[in-house]
């Protein structure tokens, strides 16, 4: 089970306010890709019980986990960069518009992170110096410092919890875009490449929420 062992090492070392951070929908064919974003402090002593990465937990436990978290955290938020904004921005501009725009939307709810934990290898939040040529408007939220850490919705509770906002919430748009395009399945594969999304997108094309930048069947 994942602990709050490295949350409280991140706090200890002068940050108040830390953000936990996790994407879901990365690798998918179509749909969003969102980011979950949870804030805690020094005051956090255990974590949601049960909570663990979003990919080991049943559907209905995820579902139940979120009024927990929500209520477990200083501040909570999601984003979502659409499929259409993957295409125009590559995956990594897409990954940063979706967590600062869950910064944004966690800014509402509490405090805002003055350091972030980020699951993964790579520091898609912060804007590189110099910038991109072409980037998304990120709507003037800027990202306070990022931590990386491989396998943190694994061990990190708080990273885990963020998975969990995330993953539901992603859900819950796939299953919903799949009354409007049925044929693909996404209310059982969630945009995902399962043998019949595939064959359905070679059997009908791709549609409008598609990354029709990625290769996709033909």
């Amino acid at each position: 089970m994942p602990t709050l062992e490295v949350e409280h090492q991140l706090l200890s070392q002068g940050c108040s306010y830390l953000g936990a951070m996790d994407e879901v929908g990365r690798g998918a064919l179509g749909g969003p890709v969102t980011v979950g974003l949870v804030v805690v402090d020094g005051s956090v002593a255990e974590p949601v019980e049960g909570v663990r990465d979003s990919k080991l937990l049943t559907p209905a436990a995820r579902e139940s986990f979120v009024p927990q978290v929500r209520a477990w955290a200083l501040a909570h938020g999601v984003g979502h960069a659409s499929a259409g904004e993957v295409d125009e921005w590559g995956i990594v501009g897409a990954l940063r518009l979706a967590g600062h725009r869950a910064l944004g939307a966690a800014a509402l709810t509490g405090p805002v992170p003055d350091a972030v934990l980020l699951d993964g290898s790579h520091d898609w939040l912060t804007v590189p110096d110099p910038p991109e040529l072409l980037s998304p408007d990120l709507g003037g939220v800027e990202a306070p410092p990022v931590t990386t850490r491989v396998k943190a919705d694994m061990d990190c509770a708080a990273v885990a919890a963020a998975s969990v906002l995330a993953k539901v919430e992603r859900d819950g748009i796939m299953v919903g875009l799949a009354g409007q395009y049925p044929a693909y399945g996404w209310d059982s594969n969630k945009g995902y490449g399962s043998p019949p999304h595939l064959e359905a997108i070679r059997q009908l094309g791709p549609c409008a929420e598609h990354r029709r930048s990625w290769k996709l069947p033909t």
